[in-house]
């Protein structure tokens, strides 16, 4: 006969394990070692796999510390990672978070934003993450993630929308820290932003920038972002952190993979355009070999190639 307070016992724990699932409190058995990059800024390194690797932590996020408050930058790719960010922001500092900025919104920088809904901090994003919003992706992507990042991702998980869009550039300093957040438009995503720590010249880029990995192009407009890369390898900056990968102090070399690799996909795929080749005669036609070996290139190369083939299939009918 089992006793009555072990039957209790068991209760309780099933009833504690079913409330730990549903909520951003469910422990992620990652390193989140904070790196500093300067005085003031800080970043914690995802792991350079695709979306549901090393339990969604995947992507970087960052924070920038003032005697009067923090600065947040993108929140990661679910709530519990979330969760564990702000933990090692309070590992840094207990200042109050000010604002956070989502750099975009795709699902592996901003699912954390459920966990930070105590802090009081204002939630800003790219003016054209409205469109993302707005659009039916953003739910189809909470149900695939629902299903294989579970039970990191599950029925509690919520998309948080910005509390504020930001349209263009603000500029403004908190605890002697003056910071700049531009509106870099749609290169990545529907609606990009970046922030530079001008204090310290750390510049926070996003997804416009991967290092260490394949980038992920989705839908992204190919000619928009290499014109931001442009810009970005000939930024005066002392420190890139990129949206995937480690942080750089040479613009030009952190910038290089995802240019090269980014010009090297449009080209390809714009002679094919140009000369009525099929797609896929035309993938297995191009040498991969400079690319093959990063990390998500399986996973990624094929897609990225035929979205930037449609892509350039569309621009070619509107120049007619």
């Amino acid at each position: 006969m089992i006793h009555m307070s072990r039957l209790v016992g068991i209760f309780l724990l099933s009833c504690y394990s079913c409330v730990a699932l549903a909520t951003e409190d469910l422990l992620v058995p990652v390193d989140m070692t904070p790196i500093r990059v300067s005085q003031h800024a800080y970043y914690v390194p995802g792991g350079t796999g695709v979306a549901t690797d090393n339990y969604g932590f995947i992507s970087n996020a960052a924070f920038v510390v003032t005697a009067d408050g923090v600065v947040v930058f993108d929140t990661l790719g679910t709530p519990s990672l979330g969760a564990q960010l702000l933990a090692t922001i309070r590992s840094v500092s207990d200042a109050p978070i000010k604002r956070i900025y989502i750099s975009h919104y795709h699902a592996d920088h901003m699912y954390g934003n459920q966990a930070f809904a105590g802090t009081g901090a204002e939630i800003v994003a790219s003016d054209g993450a409205k469109r993302y919003l707005e659009g039916e992706v953003a739910q189809q992507r909470l149900a695939e993630r629902r299903l294989s990042l579970s039970p990191w991702v599950n029925e509690n998980t919520l998309i948080v929308p910005p509390d504020r869009y930001l349209q263009q550039e603000e500029r403004f300093t908190l605890g002697g820290v003056t910071i700049r957040v531009v509106d870099v438009g749609s290169a990545h995503s529907e609606g990009d932003l970046a922030l530079f720590v001008e204090t310290d010249g750390v510049l926070f880029s996003g997804d416009i920038i991967f290092q260490d990995r394949i980038p992920f192009l989705g839908t992204s407009n190919s000619a928009e972002w290499l014109a931001v890369l442009d810009e970005m390898e000939r930024a005066d900056v002392a420190v890139i952190v990129p949206g995937h990968g480690r942080a750089a102090e040479n613009p030009g070399k952190i910038v290089s993979l995802t240019k090269n690799y980014l010009a090297y996909v449009r080209a390809s795929m714009q002679q094919a355009v140009a000369d009525w080749v099929p797609f896929d005669e035309a993938y297995e036609a191009t040498d991969w070999g400079d690319f093959i070996e990063y990390p998500a290139f399986l996973e990624a190369n094929r897609r990225n190639a035929y979205g930037i083939y449609l892509s350039l299939e569309q621009e070619s009918l509107r120049s007619q």
